[in-house]
């Protein structure tokens, strides 16, 4: 089977009134050459086929709130992101673009106000607070080991209101480990002895709706007992929670590869885990012990990376294809409709992702270093409203 290129995105048939014999036939063949290519995790085989941009709900610049109605905006030149003028140096016109001229950003942790974020840069273990308009604060500085993943990721505590605490996921020379960071002190560790591999920039930081704190490592040719390839569940004392499989252990679901995000429904629950395989790309859905069959995979590789979960979608960034890709779920818990690659090609590579509680989807760009075309104003921070328009739950 040839495509071009190779997506999986699911396709549902509509009965049209007119010519039935030919629409049969040509459903016939239709299913014939899709058909097995691949599959929802509760539906069985499905066909697949791309869904064109034209249309969709990010085809047009998504409405930010410092945007204008249409109506009210200026003409702008094509050719750029958003349709606007081509950025000067660190200054971006783009409405949609927060802040600019950063490291390759690994992780964005939203405030409660939504319209500031905490950055984190990975090779550098720097953290800046960010605004639109506003230039960017040095929050803090985190000592990391870049060769090995520097700053993964990061997340605002789960009582961040009352306690202002952050908590991220580092690499030093000796582990990968979980560290907690006080305005002005320096980091404390929380969870050590992860194992780390040299050149992987695996792994993700995210808090449940319980508060927990969740890990996804990467395998680093860990076995069963390791903490690599492993979701890891604790508090925020680094205590292994006591409805973990094992309650001595922080280990909540086992067989992951080269996790790229973590991200959690605010409706449900339920955690969802980006990884890369040998051969595919895939999604899974956490489930205690050995995680089962994946419940989306993508054959194509699309280089899968920070997830988070509007209100009836999963939305994956990709680093490789350039693009945002949207899943639509149903209330069964499975997926439903046709998914949508939106933002192709527009901002370059996008690695983290997270979700506001306006509502709102914070992507960061890995441009810089990856081999790509890179604008002046990379790497950059982009706020995007989400295809399905409704208001957020809060973030992830």
């Amino acid at each position: 089977m040839t495509r071009s290129p190779s997506r999986v995105s699911a396709r549902r048939h509509t009965a049209l009134p007119r010519r039935p014999t030919l629409i049969a036939v040509v459903l016939a063949i239709a299913v014939t050459l899709l058909a097995g290519c691949a599959t929802f995790q509760d539906t069985g085989a499905r066909q697949w086929h791309d869904k064109p941009q034209e249309g969709g709900p990010l085809a047009a610049p998504p409405r930010v709130p410092d945007q204008p109605p249409e109506s009210e905006q200026p003409a702008q030149p094509p050719g750029s992101p958003g349709g606007q003028a081509s950025p000067n140096g660190c200054v971006d016109p783009d409405p949609q673009v927060v802040a600019t001229c950063l490291n390759p950003v690994s992780a964005i942790a939203v405030m409660p106000d939504a319209q500031s974020a905490l950055v984190a840069e990975r090779a550098t273990g720097q953290v800046f607070q960010v605004q639109k308009g506003k230039p960017a604060q040095l929050v803090s500085s985190i000592p990391v080991d870049a060769a090995s993943g520097g700053l993964i990721s990061l997340v605002l505590s789960p009582s961040y209101d009352e306690d202002q605490l952050l908590y991220a996921y580092i690499a030093t020379p000796a582990d990968h480990r979980v560290v907690r960071i006080a305005p002005g002190d320096p980091p404390v560790p929380v969870l050590t002895g992860i194992p780390r591999s040299t050149g992987s920039d695996a792994g993700a930081l995210a808090v449940g709706r319980d508060g927990a704190l969740l890990v996804a490592t990467g395998s680093a040719g860990g076995d069963n007992g390791s903490l690599a390839g492993k979701l890891l569940r604790i508090d925020t004392f680094g205590h292994p929670l006591k409805d973990n499989p094992n309650p001595a252990s922080p280990i909540y679901s086992s067989g992951l590869q080269t996790p790229g995000g973590l991200c959690v429904s605010p409706t449900d629950g339920t955690v969802f885990i980006t990884d890369h395989l040998s051969d595919r790309d895939v999604l899974y859905q956490a489930t205690p012990g050995q995680l089962g069959t994946p419940a989306w995979s993508w054959p194509d590789r699309p280089g899968v990376a920070g997830c988070t979960a509007p209100p009836g979608a999963i939305a994956v960034a990709e680093r490789t294809s350039s693009a945002l890709f949207l899943l639509h779920t149903s209330p069964q818990g499975g997926f439903t409709g046709v998914p949508q690659t939106m933002l192709a090609g527009t901002y370059g590579r996008l690695g983290p992702a997270t979700l506001a509680s306006d509502g709102l989807i914070w992507l960061g760009t890995n441009n810089k270093g990856a081999g790509g075309p890179i604008v002046s104003s990379d790497d950059r921070v982009i706020r995007i409203q989400p295809p399905s328009g409704g208001s957020g739950s809060g973030p992830d």
